[in-house]
């Protein structure tokens, strides 16, 4: 299953910077990961400093 996002994200963008298949953008609120595009690489888990980004 993909990465999701929790409400945790502070909008630091290090997650996006990171993604290798550009899954992640910027929501209205805090950042979102596109499931059909993300691999679960952990990519974006492994620079996130409040661990946002959390396997579903």
């Amino acid at each position: 299953m993909a990465y999701k996002i929790s409400d945790d994200c502070i909008n630091c963008a290090a997650c996006e910077a990171e993604c290798p298949e550009g899954a992640i953008s910027q929501g209205d609120v805090t950042f979102v990961i596109d499931a059909a595009l993300c691999t679960e690489c952990g990519a974006c888990a492994d620079v996130c400093p409040v661990d946002a980004p959390q396997p579903q």
